[in-house]
């Protein structure tokens, strides 16, 4: 509900009030629909040759502030120099538009020339061919030194389209004897075209073929026509699960190839020819239907949409201090490729889920927790990240639409400093980190707080309320008082939850009637909330006559927090 959040921090005591929620009705409809991700402007898109000033050493002084001074609001990373470029051809700059078109044809040339024999579909082999076809009436006397040149013609054709070599060459020696012997019968003429083709040639009579012999046109049909059919058929090739040159989808992953190569079309190609040599070489098809067990459940999954609609990915390395999980996974070269194989397989998993039409979302969100993460010690880890990160780098270009680490402790800047070799100047340009202390806040810029899961700050989570139950965000100012209202006019079960980042406030909630002789009712009486990790309050009260429920956050730190709530009522009869 963007009309309902407060940007700015409201003054001590501030009120607010919530318009009336109809019963046995979620939320109203404008407002859930205000807090759906926007559509990126294209307007807003940058161009692919815009260059990013920020350095390696800049972006490791942010990680370094962002750290150090985690508690500075003003130091938390932005990721300002990214924009997502659009997947419309449409949209490109000119010299990117003909990029795109000299990729094709580059691509087309290697379909038609079958390059990709070893990781394409198969094609069909040619029927055998028919022997037993009827011979047709022969040119008089009088056309044989036409004949015989046609005779030679076909010789040639047949020996073009894999025919029997015995019979082309017996073909080339008997028209070579024609031609030393120009007396010779009709009959032989016959006999020599018929050991050339057992075509069907096209039923005319004798007349018309003496008269025009060097007009005549083979009439292809039945399995010489299929036979011709399937032998200029051009390769086709899939990438997950898009068939290449088939249809405008194939446009968007051309564009992350050639994105990923700067528009620079020969290494783009050779990036794509050597990433579908991988894919065959390891069994992608193959891979993505292997079981590998529920271990790593807990380490990489997907959970709900950012704010532009991308699907988000959750990294939780802290899953790794489980010395047994450690050791399962990475004790020795086997378990680390098998570790590879699964973190491939979940990426192609996700990835078949994109929308890959032009203007479609076809990258992921990654977030990655760095809270508990094995330190530098841990070689093991540190080799299987290296290794995963080449392999994502060279064989899937542009799937991350932004890249945001979170809880980033001190040693995470020599990590960085490992890495960042590893990484082109556009993919850092997707970087951001925050602090523990700003993690919340940062995930808050880019995905909605009812689509962050609780242990992250947010209210994604099983129970009363879902995804789409939009979430109000609100700035309480230190050492001040904030209320929140629900007024409701009629009978019913009022439901809320509650929470607010980092907690250490007070809560209360009351029920104040509208009528002059009714009494206020507690509900929750005022009692201090720690900050217990994902702790959220959820509250409800049946109300009997109107009035209004009154929540109160009172923050006496001297810190901001942010106090995010929703609520829902029913019918008092459910």
């Amino acid at each position: 509900m963007a009309d309902q959040v407060q940007v700015g921090a409201p003054p001590a005591d501030k009120v607010v009030v919530v318009p009336d929620v109809p019963l046995a009705e979620k939320p109203p409809v404008a407002a859930v629909a205000a807090k759906e991700p926007p559509p990126v402007p294209e307007s807003e898109e940058e161009p692919v040759k815009q260059k990013h000033v920020e350095g390696e050493e800049a972006l490791e002084t942010k990680i370094s502030d962002a750290v150090a001074d985690g508690d500075d609001e003003e130091k938390v990373p932005q990721s300002g120099h990214y924009k997502e470029e659009s997947t419309r051809v449409a949209d490109l700059l000119e010299n990117e538009k003909k990029a795109v078109e000299e990729l094709k044809v580059l691509f087309r040339e290697a379909l038609n020339k079958h390059e990709f024999g070893g990781f394409a579909m198969p094609q069909q082999q040619p029927p055998p061919k028919d022997d037993s076809a009827k011979e047709e009436p022969k040119p008089k006397a009088e056309a044989v030194t036409e004949t015989v040149a046609e005779t030679k013609e076909e010789s040639i054709a047949q020996a073009e389209t894999g025919d029997d070599e015995e019979k082309v060459a017996t073909a080339t020696v008997r028209s070579d004897a024609v031609e030393d012997d120009g007396a010779k019968t009709v009959e032989a003429i016959e006999d020599t075209i018929v050991s050339v083709s057992a075509s069907v040639q096209p039923e005319q009579p004798p007349e018309a073929a003496s008269k025009e012999p060097s007009d005549a046109k083979p009439n292809v049909e039945g399995k010489d026509a299929e036979t011709v059919s399937n032998k200029v058929l051009p390769q086709e090739v899939s990438i997950w699960g898009i068939p290449l040159l088939a249809d405008e989808r194939s446009d968007v992953i051309l564009l992350k190839f050639l994105r990923a190569r700067d528009f620079k079309v020969k290494e783009a190609f050779t990036m794509l020819q050597n990433t579908l040599r991988w894919r065959k070489e390891l069994g992608i098809d193959e891979l993505v239907e292997q079981d590998f067990g529920n271990d790593l459940e807990k380490v990489v999954f997907m959970h709900g949409f950012d704010k532009e609609g991308h699907p988000v990915c959750y990294n939780v390395y802290g899953e790794f201090q489980n010395k047994e999980l450690y050791q399962k996974t990475f004790s020795d070269e086997e378990k680390r490729q098998n570790f590879l194989r699964w973190r491939i397989q979940f990426l192609e998993k996700s990835i078949r889920k994109l929308d890959f039409s032009p203007g479609g979302i076809c990258t992921i969100v990654q977030i990655n927790d760095l809270k508990n993460s094995p330190g530098l010690t841990k070689w093991e880890l540190r080799q299987a990240t290296k290794q995963a990160l080449q392999l994502l780098q060279d064989n899937y270009p542009e799937f991350v639409a932004r890249q945001v680490f979170i809880n980033v402790p001190w040693w995470y800047l020599a990590v960085n400093k490992m890495i960042s070799p590893f990484l082109t100047q556009r993919t850092r340009s997707k970087f951001v980190f925050a602090g523990p202390s700003k993690s919340a806040e940062t995930l808050f810029r880019y995905i909605a707080a009812e689509q962050v899961p609780v242990r992250y700050g947010g209210l994604s989570k099983d129970g009363e309320f879902g995804n789409t139950d939009a979430v109000t965000e609100i700035t309480v100012k230190p050492a001040a008082k904030h209320t929140v209202e629900f007024p409701v006019t009629e009978a019913c079960l009022l439901t809320w939850e509650v929470r607010v980042v980092g907690w250490e406030v007070n809560y209360g909630a009351e029920f104040v009637p509208s009528g002059e002789d009714s009494y206020t009712i507690i509900i929750q009486k005022s009692k201090k909330v720690g900050c217990s990790e994902g702790e959220v309050v959820c509250d409800n009260f049946k109300v009997g006559e109107p009035g209004k429920v009154v929540l109160t956050i009172h923050n006496p730190t001297s810190k901001k927090k942010k106090l995010l709530y929703r609520l829902k009522t029913m019918p008092a009869s459910a």
